[in-house]
């Protein structure tokens, strides 16, 4: 539809300007928000110490009262009591056990409250903590699926901004839920807005920068940044032990991220596909400007212009499908449980919780560093071959650890995700300069979808732990080494110019 030698029509530019420098930066600063929102859980919905409350009005002795909880530590007894019936000299291990009649108390060492202890998710409600996260992915894979069409028909800034709009505000409704079920139909919207706001800016920045430029940013930029977002939730998370608290503040970067629509511009590439040359042409001539270089007075030719403004068309989700290769290629992404399951878990392993998910985001830096370099020099297949691997080898040799050695465990789970994270950081890249710019928010969005019904089976991966404790990680490795093997099949990108139209995209290699 367009020149596929856009890159060569823009090179007066330069690489690294100034206008590229701000955009990248704001364009950054934009994917803090998406750290604290799409991990929240692991605070919000953690379930505290809990046993059965004994009424403060109940007439027994102190004795009794003492005595009336089961002394075992697993689970199930935390979930019953002995019969507060009026027992005189009796073996208390005689006597019946009956439910949590009156409700629970909670210990309140580690939070003031979650939505575990505001809304009684424990015993026989207990699947409903893991059923709240999976909630939050439903509206991510359908985030996924409509902001990617509506970003390709309406453009990446304004969705952009929508989306980022939609997620601050419903976070902030969220503070005020009265119920479990509110709770969750607000998460739902909050993860629409979530992942759509993280891909729209991520495909927005593909399309402005150089190819130099694109590495670095799909990896030290959006995606490190993220992981900023995601360390500083467990410092927000330590001084707020309040999950209301907690999610207000979470909503302040959100409203300054939206004063940003006046400094970040339209994608002059999908202005183009749309046959908008003119707005194209003067952000172009605006960034030249901040660069101080000269445009020249033609950047895109008439001719050219005119013969795709006669073919436009719009293109959907059936487009993508159309083809075999590109079904193949979109199946092929269609795995981020793991990285979900391991982010998610970090409350179920040994130590301090608040340190232990800091760790978890801090390893995240490392494994950006090593993807960006990667990038650089590998090819694409070789990247997310070698990491997926990586990630799924290490996590399969946890279950052979004595449950002794907590710390040798915990060493595991965290180059396991070293791995996961740095194969998730090359997989969006790599699908960007895989599908033409006429459906690239599309294709990015269809990809991300697929890969949430792994983020929304993540929370009960966690759950079977409570089975087999090395169960998650067995199926987790597993996963992501057969990914790692299919990602072989993937057509090699590395140096090519990303794709205009259907008829330049790659087709997969036999």
């Amino acid at each position: 539809m367009i020149s596929p030698d856009y890159d060569d029509s823009t090179a007066f530019l330069g690489d690294w300007g100034p206008f590229q420098r701000t955009v990248f930066a704001l364009l950054c600063l934009s994917m803090i928000p998406n750290g604290f929102t799409g991990l929240s859980m692991v605070f919000m919905g953690d379930t505290p110490a809990h046993r059965c409350l004994i009424p403060a009005a109940l007439n027994i002795t102190d004795e009794w009262r003492n005595a009336s909880i089961p002394l075992e530590e697993d689970e199930e007894n935390r979930d019953s009591r002995f019969s507060l019936l009026p027992w005189v000299d009796v073996n208390v291990s005689n006597i019946p056990q009956e439910g949590c009649l009156d409700g629970w108390e909670y210990d309140t060492g580690t939070y003031i409250s979650t939505i575990v202890s505001e809304w009684d998710l424990v015993c026989s409600d207990n699947w409903r903590a893991p059923l709240t996260t999976s909630l939050f992915f439903c509206g991510v894979l359908t985030g996924s699926v409509i902001s990617g069409q509506m970003s390709d028909r309406f453009g990446r800034k304004k969705v952009l901004f929508v989306t980022m709009g939609i997620q601050t505000v419903f976070t902030f409704i969220q503070v005020f839920s009265p119920s479990w079920l509110i709770f969750c139909l607000l998460f739902f919207i909050v993860g629409m807005g979530q992942i759509s706001n993280y891909v729209s800016g991520f495909v927005l920045g593909m399309e402005i920068f150089s190819p130099s430029i694109r590495d670095i940013y799909s990896t030290l930029g959006v995606c490190l940044f993220f992981s900023i977002g995601y360390m500083m939730l467990p410092l927000a998370a330590y001084f707020l032990r309040d999950w209301r608290m907690l999610l207000l503040v979470f909503t302040i970067p959100g409203i300054f991220c939206m004063l940003l629509w006046w400094f970040i511009p339209e994608s002059p590439r999908w202005l183009l596909s749309q046959g908008r040359v003119v707005e194209a042409e003067a952000i172009l001539r605006k960034a030249a400007q901040m660069n101080g270089v000269n445009a020249p007075d033609v950047i895109f030719p008439l001719n050219q212009t005119r013969e795709n403004a006669g073919r436009l068309r719009t293109y959907s989700l059936c487009d993508l499908v159309k083809s075999s290769n590109v079904c193949c290629i979109t199946v092929l992404f269609s795995v981020s449980v793991g990285y979900c399951a391991l982010s998610l878990n970090t409350s179920s392993l040994h130590g301090n919780i608040y340190l232990n998910c800091f760790l978890s985001a801090a390893v995240e830096v490392p494994a950006l560093i090593m993807a960006w370099l990667m990038l650089r020099r590998w090819p694409r297949r070789l990247c997310l071959s070698s990491t997926l691997s990586l990630g799924g080898l290490v996590l399969l040799f946890i279950q052979l650890i004595p449950q002794h050695m907590n710390y040798v465990a915990f060493s595991l789970v965290m180059l396991g995700k070293f791995g996961l994270s740095a194969a998730f950081s090359i997989l969006y890249p790599a699908t960007a300069e895989l599908y033409p710019t006429v459906l690239r928010n599309t294709a990015l969005g269809a990809c991300s979808m697929a890969s949430r019904v792994g983020s929304i089976l993540a929370p009960y991966f966690i759950y079977l732990g409570g089975y087999y404790r090395s169960l998650p990680y067995i199926l987790i490795g597993s996963v992501n080494i057969l990914s790692g093997l299919l990602s072989i099949l993937l057509p090699e990108s590395l140096g090519s110019p990303l794709p205009e139209t259907i008829s330049h995209m790659q087709t997969v290699a036999g």
